[in-house]
C-alpha cells in the first residue's frame, strides 16, 4: 500500500449487513459496583490524568484553606500536590475518601466516585462536601492492588514457584498531571475567583 498518497474506502451497500446491537447494560446501583468489580481496571502509568482532574476539585472546594490529607493512598497520590498548592496552617479541613463499602468518615471534604455508567456522584449523607474522581482511580485508592493481594500468613511450600503475577508497582511514585490540572481549572467557573486565579498561574 502506499501510504504516501491518498487512500479511499467505499462501501458496497448490498455488502453491508445491519446487526442488532448488544442489549444494553442494566444501570448498577451503588452497592452492587465494587461486588461486580465493575470498578475495576488497569490504570497504570495513566492514573496522573485522573489525579490531576480530581486535584483541581480539590483545590477549588478548598476554598483556599490548608487540607489535612488522612494517611494512607490518597496522600502518598495528593498530599505533595495540594501542600505546594494550598497554605499550611491553623484551619485546616481534614480530606479523606468515602464511597461504597467504605462508609463515610469524619472530614470535611471526602474524595467520592463517579459512577462509571451515569456520571452521577456517589453522595455522602453526612454533609462533607463531595469531591468526584474517576471510579478506577477511586478503586485503586481505596484497595489499593498491593495492600490487598499480598498473602496475609505463611508462603509458598519449598519447591514451589508462583505462577500468578506479582501486584503490581509502579516504577517511580506517580503524581498529578499538572496539564490535567489546568485544564480542568480553566473550564471551572471558580477560577475567575483571584486566589484560585493565582493558583492556575502558579501550578504546582
Amino acid at each position: 500500500m502506499d501510504e504516501s498518497g491518498w487512500q479511499v474506502v467505499r462501501i458496497l451497500p448490498q455488502a453491508v449487513v445491519r446487526l442488532p446491537g448488544p442489549p444494553e447494560r442494566p444501570i448498577m446501583d451503588w452497592v452492587e459496583l465494587p461486588a461486580t468489580g465493575a470498578l475495576w481496571q488497569h490504570l497504570s502509568e495513566y492514573r496522573d490524568i485522573p489525579a490531576g482532574v480530581a486535584l483541581a476539585h480539590m483545590v477549588v472546594a478548598a476554598r483556599g484553606y490548608p487540607l489535612e490529607v488522612a494517611p494512607g493512598p490518597v496522600a502518598e497520590l495528593l498530599g505533595p500536590a495540594l501542600a505546594k498548592l494550598l497554605p499550611s496552617g491553623e484551619g485546616a479541613k481534614r480530606l479523606d475518601l468515602a464511597g461504597p463499602g467504605r462508609g463515610e468518615p469524619t472530614a470535611d471534604l471526602v474524595l467520592v466516585p463517579v459512577h462509571p455508567q451515569t456520571g452521577e456522584m456517589w453522595q455522602p449523607s453526612s454533609g462533607a462536601v463531595a469531591v468526584p474522581v474517576e471510579s478506577t482511580l477511586w478503586a485503586e485508592l481505596a484497595s489499593p492492588p498491593h495492600h490487598t493481594r499480598l498473602p496475609t500468613i505463611g508462603g509458598l511450600p519449598t519447591g514451589v514457584e508462583r505462577d500468578d503475577p506479582l501486584p503490581p508497582h509502579p516504577w517511580l511514585p506517580s503524581r498529578p498531571s499538572g496539564d490535567a490540572f489546568r485544564y480542568t481549572l480553566a473550564r471551572m467557573p471558580a477560577v475567575l475567583e483571584p486566589w484560585l486565579r493565582e493558583i492556575y498561574d502558579r501550578g504546582y
